[in-house]
C-alpha cells in the first residue's frame, strides 16, 4: 500500500504491459527510481508500458522529461513498443500537451480498460548524490527539448544552470 506522506510508484513488472501506478507527486526527487526501473525493463526486453495517473496529484518537468526519455528509448529499441499514460486528469493532461509529449506517447484521459490492482510492489526511491541528481535533471530537460524544440526556450535557464553545476564538479 502507498505511504500517504511519501509519493510512490507501485509496479507490476511481470504483466504485459508493464504497469506503473503513480500515487502522489511525481517530481525530481523521485523520478530517478522510475527512470532506472523503466531502463531495466527495457533491458529485459519489455516493450509495452502503461502508467496509471489516477492518483497522481501533480508532476514536474523532470518527471515529464523522464517520461520523454523512456518514450525516446522505446522508439530506438522497440519500434513496436508503447508507452501509454492512462487516466490522466485535466491538469496533468495540460502539462503533457504543453510540452509536446502527446506526440511521443499515447495519452488516454478516459477510463482506461485495465485493472491496476496488481501494482503492489513499491519502487525504492533513495536519495542520490547531488551531482548524480543534477545530471539526471539535466538529461530529463534535454529529453524535453528533443521531444519538442519549442521547449528549449522554456528550459534554457535551468539547463544552463545544471550544465554549469555538472561541469564544476
Amino acid at each position: 500500500m502507498a505511504d500517504a506522506v511519501k509519493p510512490t510508484y507501485l509496479v507490476d513488472a511481470y504483466s504485459d504491459p508493464v504497469v506503473v501506478r503513480i500515487d502522489g507527486r511525481a517530481c525530481f526527487q523521485n523520478s530517478a527510481c522510475l527512470r532506472d526501473f523503466m531502463g531495466e525493463m527495457l533491458r529485459q526486453g519489455k516493450k509495452r508500458f502503461v502508467l496509471d495517473f489516477l492518483h497522481c496529484t501533480s508532476m514536474d518537468s523532470t518527471f515529464l522529461g523522464v517520461l520523454a526519455g523512456s518514450a525516446l528509448e522505446l522508439r530506438k529499441v522497440a519500434p513496436d513498443g508503447s508507452l501509454v499514460l492512462a487516466r490522466v486528469g485535466p491538469r496533468n493532461l495540460e502539462l503533457v500537451r504543453n510540452l509536446g509529449l502527446h506526440r511521443l506517447l499515447t495519452v488516454d484521459a478516459g477510463d482506461f480498460p485495465m485493472n491496476f490492482d496488481q501494482c503492489n510492489q513499491a519502487l525504492a526511491c533513495e536519495d542520490r548524490p547531488e551531482l548524480e541528481s543534477a545530471r539526471m535533471v539535466l538529461e530529463a530537460h534535454e529529453n524535453l527539448v528533443v521531444a519538442d524544440e519549442s521547449n528549449r526556450s522554456k528550459f534554457q535557464d535551468v539547463m544552463a544552470f545544471l550544465k554549469n553545476r555538472v561541469e564544476q564538479k
